[in-house]
């Protein structure tokens, strides 16, 4: 039998009662309250494990799709539910304007180019015919067949690359009969190495294996043995380090034009960077040197073999050039040294050294935050706050479709369009975040940090309404980290300091020519060439310049696959929200 409890004495008078009663119900919403929060908790809880288990075994996505064949919830009629359904209505107007407006074109109206399995005319062809036996040549009726023409059937063939020797014979001369005229000789031209033992088109072909298709070195030995050089693995690198300092006039013009751009974003990456037995002393006065000697001592003490350095890319928006730099750590004084001429507006996540940069220029670098970031922050959160994210989601849907309708525009006609619509939907988010909905969300989870995120960078995140030039984000460069990261799979590491600014000089020629739609190989060789023959016109070294007395060169095909995928993306967007069935857009 269970004790009972000590008895309760209940009041007499009503106002007692009442009182008692006002108490009691105090403490049900402050229990109703503390409930509600170890559920977020819990929600926290299960969402950083399904992360974990996301990032272990399955592909990341960030799709945020309004799937119209979805059940909906019924979150009744209240204002935070109205704010939703008003964006999403105007996500849904705003697409069926594009499509009546004929930039979306509608479905089933346009149709797949038909493949062309022809072969491109500048393939050398040869032909041969096919034995025909001499017992079908003949007819047992009629006698010797009489040959009225012939089926054609082209078939590829792929022959492996084709290395040969080029013999240059210096004629030399001398006087008969006088030999204090001495010999004369032709002058021999500059080569990448000591002898001229390896032409420009071998450097090229290990350039582009290597920082093109992503092949280590050993990988290019077996790559060549195969077409019967064997190299060592010391001559392959020892043509990198000699093109390397060929081009850095080159790459310097390039760094230089970057900079010169209103707007540049960047983003950075790490890579491993092995330690050298003796650790070099500073240079006086030198503070990159200082900072390799402090990461590198540090390093040694604890006992690492390697430390985390950090490759750096700047791209340009309206200069059509990507540009790399390497550091040693992820201090902000890389590209505090990078930028330190650069006068504009500076595209990147919401690291402290750029903002401490943009502090430093005194007003002339103004930083530019990548919504991309503050989007996925908020899609990471959104199982636990289903209603809200929704909400802000929303309006982030709102503003990319805007930005859809504006790539085809002009600086000056995105600017307007993007005041005109897109300046109402921040103030709208504004609003809300200042709300008491937003307020109700407990800070230290993942969707509070995600809105503190906009709070804390609420101004560089919308820097970009001011400018028609400047992106809504920095995927564009993000994109360029994959160049990196996929070489780092393959080559692992990087062995010392100057490699690893060879590298970069390296990367951003390759990068700048893939970037232009370029063949790689042909405008590297094109760029050694003409370095070597000592021409300083780096203007009409630039990709962008270049490709327009190269035609040959350009790979059309890469900006048709960019402009049809663009065009589908669009189509998918629009026809998506013009689709919503009705009840989507009430509550």
């Amino acid at each position: 039998m269970r004790n009972p409890g000590p008895a309760i004495t209940l009041p007499d008078d009503l106002r007692s009662c009442h009182a008692l009663l006002e108490e009691l119900a105090g403490t049900i919403d402050e229990q109703v309250n503390t409930i509600d929060e170890l559920n977020r908790e819990k929600e926290e809880l299960k969402l950083a494990y399904k992360e974990l288990l996301q990032q272990a075994f399955r592909r990341r996505s960030e799709r945020y799709i309004d799937d119209p064949n979805q059940m909906k919830l019924d979150f009744g009629a209240s204002d935070d539910v109205s704010d939703a359904v008003e964006g999403l209505s105007q996500a849904v107007e705003e697409a069926r304007a594009v499509e009546e407006a004929g930039v979306v074109v509608k479905e089933h109206t346009r149709r797949r180019k038909p493949r062309n399995e022809t072969f491109s005319e500048h393939l050398e062809r040869y032909e041969v015919e096919a034995e025909l036996p001499d017992a079908m040549k003949d007819c047992l009726e009629h006698g010797r067949r009489r040959l009225i023409g012939y089926d054609r059937v082209e078939s590829l063939e792929f022959k492996r690359p084709q290395l040969r020797v080029r013999v240059t014979k210096y004629p030399k001369y001398i006087c008969e009969g006088s030999p204090e005229c001495g010999v004369v000789s032709p002058e021999r031209a500059t080569g990448l190495v000591e002898g001229n033992r390896y032409d420009t088109s071998v450097a090229a072909e290990v350039i582009t294996g290597k920082y093109g298709y992503h092949l280590p070195i050993y990988r290019q030995q077996d790559y060549f043995a195969g077409s019967g050089w064997l190299p060592s693995r010391s001559t392959l690198l020892n043509l990198l380090v000699a093109s390397a300092f060929v081009i850095r006039p080159l790459i310097e013009h390039f760094k230089q034009a970057v900079l010169e751009d209103s707007v540049v974003g960047t983003d950075d990456t790490p890579v491993t960077l092995l330690l050298p037995k003796n650790v070099p002393k500073p240079d006086d006065g030198d503070p990159k040197s200082q900072r390799i000697y402090d990461v590198f001592t540090r390093a040694a003490a604890r006992g690492s073999p390697s430390v985390s350095a950090r490759m750096w890319a700047y791209r340009g928006v309206t200069v059509p050039l990507n540009a790399f730099d390497f550091t040693v750590s992820w201090h902000r004084d890389g590209p505090d040294a990078f930028l330190e001429n650069f006068c504009g507006k500076l595209m990147a996540d919401c690291y402290s050294g750029y903002q401490a940069i943009a502090v430093r220029s005194d007003g002339s670098i103004q930083r530019g935050a990548c919504l991309a970031h503050a989007r996925r922050k908020v899609f990471d959160a959104r199982e636990v706050y289903p209603l809200e994210s929704s909400i802000v989601l929303a309006k982030f849907q709102q503003l990319y479709d805007i930005e859809d309708r504006a790539k085809l525009l002009s600086s000056d006609e995105r600017l307007a369009l993007r005041q005109a619509e897109a300046l109402p939907i921040w103030t709208s988010l504004g609003e809300w975040l200042d709300g008491d909905a937003a307020a109700r969300v407990l800070p230290k989870g993942k969707f509070g940090e995600a809105l503190g995120y906009l709070r804390n960078h609420w101004e560089p995140l919308q820097l970009y309404l001011t400018d028609g030039l400047m992106p809504i984000d920095n995927n564009d460069v993000e994109q360029l980290m994959k160049q990196v990261a996929l070489g780092r799979k393959n080559w692992l590491f990087i062995g010392s300091v100057a490699a690893g600014e060879r590298a970069a000089d390296l990367i951003t020629l390759v990068s700048s020519a893939v970037r232009n739609d370029l063949d790689v190989w042909a405008y590297v060789k094109d760029v050694l060439d003409q370095l070597l023959a000592g021409s300083t016109d780096h203007q009409s070294l630039r990709p962008d310049v270049w490709k327009q007395s190269h035609p040959e060169s350009i790979r059309t095909y890469r900006s048709e696959e960019r402009r049809d995928r663009a065009d589908r993306k669009q189509r998918r967007r629009a026809q998506r929200r013009s689709k919503r069935p009705a009840h989507a857009e009430s509550p």
